[in-house]
């Protein structure tokens, strides 16, 4: 089953930009992160608020994902950029257009 995560970021006042900015950093280095499907990073009307999209083959991949050291470095410099995890959502992703078979 494919793993999927959906993730909304409250950005701390005024930093949502250069939340989105690390984050889409990030997004770049996906095509790198094996076992990765997708990978978006959205804003909506909430002035702070980040939402982050990801599908990926199992959820080891995910994990697996989170040790290497440019995801490590880029998470820390996010951190500090983030006031608080709104809303984390686990997802058992079944199918869709652009999944793999």
């Amino acid at each position: 089953m494919t793993y999927g995560l959906i993730t909304k970021f409250l950005a701390r006042p005024g930093e949502r930009d250069a939340l989105t900015d690390c984050l889409l950093l990030a997004a770049e280095r996906m095509p790198r992160a094996s076992g990765c499907v997708h990978y978006l990073i959205s804003t909506s009307d909430e002035p702070e608020a980040v939402w982050v999209s990801e599908v990926w083959v199992d959820q080891a991949a995910h994990d697996a994902s989170l040790k290497s050291e440019d995801v490590m470095a880029l998470i820390g410099r996010a951190r500090p950029l983030i006031a608080s995890v709104a809303e984390q959502i686990p997802l058992a992703v079944l199918g869709g257009k652009g999944l793999p078979t």
